[in-house]
């Protein structure tokens, strides 16, 4: 053994004894402390006072320990041993940084060290100190054993009264609680068991409450604020009772007809299972088209999920055909992941060939993720992604030979959908190169033009087309706006002769179109117009920023153009299309025959619509009613209590809701506790129906004949 690893082992067994005199000194104190937290302080106090003696007495330990470390070393081999001449230091020194001499002192040093006896570097026992502590901890022990069971603020949560007719004898206390939460197998968590009454368990858990008393009452109750009871078996001296919940709660405990700890509430929190989380790798895009020579279509998706994946599945949609014959075929492809049970990648290919797309078809693709719920699984699905085939270039069907440029069908994305490729692009600009971040900024920018030429339509404004090229010398130019023959029939029309003229409306009508003002083009109104026009404006700026690959720039434009979209989706003026007024067929054989069976009365009353928030508006106007109709017009807590039940998705938080009604309950003249009930009731309220004007009362005459109709008998 070298003289450093004689050294090191004598500075472990000084740390070794020094953290074991901490222990004897600390652990009797901190015994005392446990069993008077027990005896004195409620269940949910005691365990955190445990809990942070535990900790200052392992800080204590670790702090004594850390206290021998190199330097307290040096010192006290150089106090210990003179012959060393205070070079101790020189031992745990780079033998390359030391000089001449100091290697000479460093080699005196080890030799002097290996050649003498072992050094005892650890400290006496404190067997004074250990003493007075186990001396404390026993007095502490005895005075939780025998002091006197005298009801006190601290013991509120543990006692309970036995009944009027018991009331001199000894009141009944809840020395022990536990509750044991058994999760379903399928999160794969383990079991617990903890003391506190209010706890947080995944949801379809198992709870289990184990109950002692003292002394033994004659039945247990565990109320919860949905209206239900489960009362408890004893077994021994403990009181047991399970029950498997799926949604957060409150419930109290009732000990022989009477409130445990005046009625005090606990919580049961639910954690929810969520639905799988689905990120789409491949492809990039919502619409993609087929590249030539493409054999197959790559796929993949990243899904993840708190407990655990379960299934996932591709639904294919085969789309063929055109106008208005067009065949859907469909079918449904399991998908193996790569990864682990929480986080997995899933790949596959769609091959063109064996799915039989061809010319003009489309292939819509769908992921669907499921995760392990029991009994029914949470299932996730993806936005759908398209794969277009552009149809191929066809002859003009007019008869004149020649070919018709080929051109993708439009597909006109939504502004919002903008949006998200946009920032899609965004987030991932640093994965990609100059040339790629640019040609998606430009494809994001001609759905944009598509887009803003699709409602320009609405303001009169005429299709785009393709810059013509120059005209040779003696051809006439046509309007780089307009097509050679742009509907209206102007391409067939020939020029005047020079000098005759049909004045100004001659004039328009040859060169001119009326269509092209936007006032006398469109139905719109003129604040919708208004709202249109900034909205393409919004779009114009959008687009040129992302034509320029400066997608951030173009992010709020589309942002602002968005709400203006829905500001103009949303105008009090719509015009709808003429159809034709389709009535059901007469049934001939009827006729003259006297069968009434199916025909509505005369008087067609309208039938009392069905007010599934009855019960919570009742209740709402039940809280302002005050004076002598109070009791007339009490609040109906069970119809509430039922309206709570049967609608758990219209509220955020309903333990919140539950602890205010039943503070309100228990105190019904308690100011704090009424308004805290409204702040819950309100935002659950429906919004008042628009009510339809009264119709005017009429004339005398004509009040005496719809009341001469009423009285008329029924054939």
């Amino acid at each position: 053994m070298t003289a450093q690893q004689k050294v090191r082992h004598w500075q472990r067994q000084a740390q070794i004894r020094q953290a074991l005199a901490y222990a004897l000194a600390g652990l009797p104190l901190l015994c005392g402390v446990v069993v008077l937290a027990r005896r004195f302080l409620p269940y949910h106090v005691a365990p955190a006072l445990v809990l942070l003696g535990a900790v200052s007495l392992a800080l204590a330990i670790v702090h004594a320990v850390k206290a021998r470390d190199r330097l307290w070393l040096v010192r006290q081999l150089d106090e210990r041993r003179p012959e060393l001449e205070n070079s101790s230091d020189l031992l745990f020194a780079d033998p390359a940084g030391l000089g001449v001499l100091q290697t000479l002192q460093r080699q005196r040093t080890q030799d002097r060290l290996s050649a003498t006896a072992a050094i005892d570097l650890r400290q006496p026992w404190p067997w004074k100190t250990i003493g007075a502590s186990i001396l404390a901890g026993l007095l502490m022990i005895g005075a939780a054993h025998y002091w006197p069971n005298a009801q006190t603020k601290q013991d509120a949560l543990t006692e309970a009264s036995a009944g009027a007719q018991n009331q001199a004898t000894a009141p009944v206390r809840l020395v022990r609680a536990a509750i044991a939460v058994s999760p379903p197998a399928y999160t794969g968590l383990p079991a617990r068991i903890g003391t506190a009454l209010s706890v947080k368990f995944p949801e379809g858990a198992a709870l289990q409450w184990r109950l002692a008393f003292q002394p033994q009452p004659k039945n247990v109750t565990v109320v919860f604020f949905d209206g239900s009871r489960l009362a408890l078996q004893r077994k021994g001296d403990e009181w047991l009772a399970s029950r498997t919940l799926w949604q957060s709660n409150l419930y109290r405990i009732e000990v022989d007809g009477l409130r445990l700890a005046a009625g005090k509430r606990f919580r049961l929190d639910a954690i929810r299972d969520q639905a799988p989380q689905l990120k789409v790798m491949q492809p990039d895009r919502s619409l993609s088209l087929v590249e030539l020579g493409q054999e197959s279509w790559p796929l993949s998706v990243e899904a993840s999920d708190d407990y655990g994946l379960g299934g996932a599945q591709l639904r294919i949609q085969l789309a063929q055909g055109t106008g208005e014959n067009i065949s859907f075929k469909e079918q449904t492809v399991a998908l193996a992941g790569q990864g682990g049970p929480q986080h997995r990648r899933y790949a596959t290919r769609i091959d063109l060939a064996a799915l039989g797309i061809g010319a003009g078809d489309d292939v819509i693709v769908q992921f669907a993720v499921s995760d392990r719920r029991a009994p029914q699984a949470n299932t996730t699905r993806s936005a759908s992604f398209i794969l277009r085939w552009p149809p191929e270039s066809g002859a003009e069907a007019s008869g004149v030979e020649g070919m018709l440029k080929k051109a993708v069908p439009a597909y006109f994305r939504s502004q919002r959908q903008i949006i998200i490729d946009t920032e899609k692009l965004i987030a991932e600009r640093r994965k990609l190169d100059k040339d790629g971040f640019e040609l998606r900024s430009d494809n994001i920018g001609v759905d944009q033009r598509l887009l803003r030429l699709r409602y320009g339509q609405f303001l009169g404004e005429e299709t785009e087309t393709e810059r013509r090229p120059p005209a040779a010398e003696g051809e006439a130019v046509a309007d780089e706006t307009h097509s050679a023959d742009d509907g209206h029939g102007h391409a067939e029309e020939k020029p005047k002769a020079k000098g005759d003229s049909g004045g100004d409306q001659a004039i328009l009508e040859e060169f001119g179109h009326t269509h092209d003002i936007a006032e006398a083009a469109t139905l719109l109104d003129a604040e919708t117009k208004k709202l249109l026009r900034a909205a393409l404006n919004e779009m114009w700026q959008a687009e040129l920023h992302l034509r320029q690959a400066q997608p951030k720039l173009a992010l709020p434009f589309e942002y602002r153009a968005l709400a203006l979209i829905k500001k103009v989706q949303q105008a009090d003026r719509i015009y709808l299309a003429r159809v034709g007024n389709e009535l059901p067929p007469i049934d001939e054989s009827r006729r003259l025959s006297g069968d009434r069976t199916g025909l509505a009365p005369r008087e067609d009353w309208l039938s009392t619509a069905d007010d599934a928030d009855a019960a919570l508006v009742a209740f709402w106007r039940a809280l302002d009613v005050s004076g002598p109709q109070a009791d007339a017009a009490a609040p109906d807590y069970a119809a509430l209590q039922a309206w709570i039940n049967a609608n758990p998705a219209r509220m955020t938080d309903s333990l919140s809701l539950l602890a205010a009604l039943d503070d309100f309950q228990t105190q019904p003249d308690c100011v704090p506790c009424l308004l805290a009930l409204k702040a819950q009731l309100w935002p659950l309220l429906p919004k008042p129906a628009a009510a339809p004007p009264r119709r005017p009362a009429g004339s005398r005459a004509g009040r005496a004949y719809l009341d001469a109709l009423r009285k008329e008998p029924r054939p």
